[in-house]
């Protein structure tokens, strides 16, 4: 496993070198939804009973977080890779199709993780989330970053172009994530919408990591669980015959 550790080493150090924009802007970012949807709507809206919404906001604006910089971490780090060329390091040398995808997304889990525990640092003082279930926590955070780490690989992996990307993240990943629940409860929306967001896998991951603070939920934490989980399994069987292929890599 020497050249997956080694893969494993430049991923890390590619986002850690760069940590003002890789780490600290989404916190800022984070911060400033906070306070202006809590400003907003702290008097207005109880998600949860016995919840102040500042409270509600704060593990949704983490696990949006994390969510969007896993994506973004293995995305751009391979979309750099196949324009600048230098991909063809990574290709050549005996790396299996596992140890480079392994590398990519635990890279990108890291960085989730980093970016959500600086958000939580920053923003639960301003209301201090009750932690009622850490293990649903840790669960929630490390799969959902898993699925967009591994949507990140495929989106580096289909696209040729820059802008390609940029669609793929703004028409895929931005929606999914801004309609799963960050902001409301999904039992607020209309009875269409309420069966559309059910559809939403984004809103699993939300949901789950938000019971683990609150032990309230909009659906049960297992049906999250076994969506997440699933979704996890498809999405790295579908990268990893990817790879195995070398599809838009190896040509």
């Amino acid at each position: 496993m020497q050249g997956f550790s080694t893969l494993f080493y430049k991923e890390i150090l590619r986002f850690w070198k760069v940590s003002f924009q890789t780490v600290a802007a989404p916190v800022l970012t984070a911060v400033l939804y906070l306070l202006i949807f809590s400003h907003v709507l702290e008097s207005h809206v109880e998600a949860y009973p016995g919840v102040r919404y500042t409270a509600f906001l704060i593990p949704g604006l983490a696990m949006m977080s994390m969510l969007q910089n896993a994506f973004a971490n293995t995305s751009s780090s391979l979309i750099q890779s196949k324009i600048t060329g230098n991909i063809v390091y990574i290709l050549l040398p005996p790396l299996s199709h596992l140890e480079f995808f392994l590398a990519y997304v635990l890279a990108a889990v890291v960085r989730g993780l980093v970016v959500g525990s600086g958000v939580l640092a920053v923003t639960m003082w301003l209301a201090w989330p009750e932690f009622k279930y850490p293990l649903w926590i840790l669960a929630f955070a490390l799969l959902g970053s898993s699925v967009m780490a591994i949507l990140g690989l495929i989106a580096g992996i289909w696209a040729e172009k820059f802008d390609q990307l940029a669609a793929f993240q703004n028409f895929i990943i931005v929606p999914l994530t801004f309609l799963s629940g960050v902001f409301y409860s999904i039992h607020s929306l209309p009875a269409f919408w309420l069966g559309v967001s059910h559809l939403n896998p984004v809103f699993y991951m939300i949901d789950g990591f938000r019971y683990g603070f609150f032990g309230a939920s909009d659906v049960s934490p297992w049906l999250s669980l076994a969506v997440v989980s699933g979704t996890v399994v498809v999405l790295a069987a579908f990268t990893l015959q990817l790879l195995r292929t070398g599809y838009k890599l190896k040509h």
